[in-house]
């Protein structure tokens, strides 16, 4: 690898996990990298607008530019192309928010937001980064990846978000198996207090497992016993039909909805 480029991109990740803004000293501490370095480093990246300093704290943030390079990276999705459609349809029916992830490295990567259709002020959620275990989202997808990738996931290191975070890999892996007998995952308070979940995989034309859609919002709305049966299933057809659009073979889309 070259050093200059993963250094510059180890800058972006911290200012990415731990902004809004860091100063050279603070990043050379964090990165071990000498100053001068850093320095350097700042100022070829502020050139190309993905970084900005602040002009009173003299600090950086990340820049504009980064936005352009997200959105052409989400335009080579088919699979965020292919779900706007089926996302909406989804947010009507359950009157729920919808989000649409992919799988990168150990967590998920939110690539489609459809707002709740009667929800009030909402933020934007597409770019969010959610370790895989603490998310139905993630749940979904690692349940139906092969076997040698689902361990590795459960060997790693359990990401603690919350007191309802599960670290236990046995519970963790008992959840897999049940997402792969009914085809949907939930999460309950994992990631976020008083948030819940409903995931289920969407599979594309090699047949295999290429992200997850599904409903977030209150606990006590998702999770209750009158309701969840009824948004899994929802969920559940939802990602079979987008899993259909993306010329998914049936026996993949049968995996997913085997009760």
């Amino acid at each position: 690898m070259v050093q200059a480029v993963q250094r510059a991109v180890q800058i972006l990740r911290e200012l990415a996990s731990t902004g809004p803004r860091l100063g050279v000293t603070e990043l050379a501490d964090r990165l071990g990298v000498a100053k001068p370095t850093v320095h350097a480093l700042l100022r070829t990246l502020e050139a190309e607008g993905l970084v900005v300093q602040d002009r009173d704290s003299s600090k950086y943030q990340l820049g504009p530019h980064l936005v352009q390079l997200g959105n052409a990276y989400l335009d080579t999705q088919e699979l965020r192309t292919r779900s706007l459609t089926w996302a909406d349809q989804l947010a009507n029916r359950t009157n729920e928010a919808v989000w649409v992830a992919v799988l990168t490295g150990d967590h998920v990567l939110v690539v489609h937001h459809a707002f709740r259709p009667e929800g009030a002020v909402q933020i934007l959620e597409v770019g969010a980064s959610i370790p895989w275990s603490t998310c139905a989202l993630g749940k979904a997808i690692v349940a139906f990846l092969p076997a040698g990738e689902r361990e590795r996931l459960l060997a790693g290191e359990p990401a603690v978000l919350t007191g309802a975070s599960i670290t236990d890999p046995e519970e963790l892996a008992g959840q897999l198996k049940e997402v792969l007998r009914t085809g949907y995952a939930f999460e309950d308070q994992e990631s976020a207090i008083g948030d819940a979940g409903i995931a289920s995989p969407v599979f594309d034309r090699s047949g295999g497992v290429v992200g997850a859609l599904g409903i977030v919002g209150p606990v006590e709305r998702l999770l209750a016993e009158s309701a969840r049966q009824e948004l899994a299933v929802a969920v559940r057809e939802t990602a079979r039909n987008l899993s259909r659009d993306l010329g998914a073979p049936r026996g993949a889309v049968a995996r997913a909805t085997m009760t």
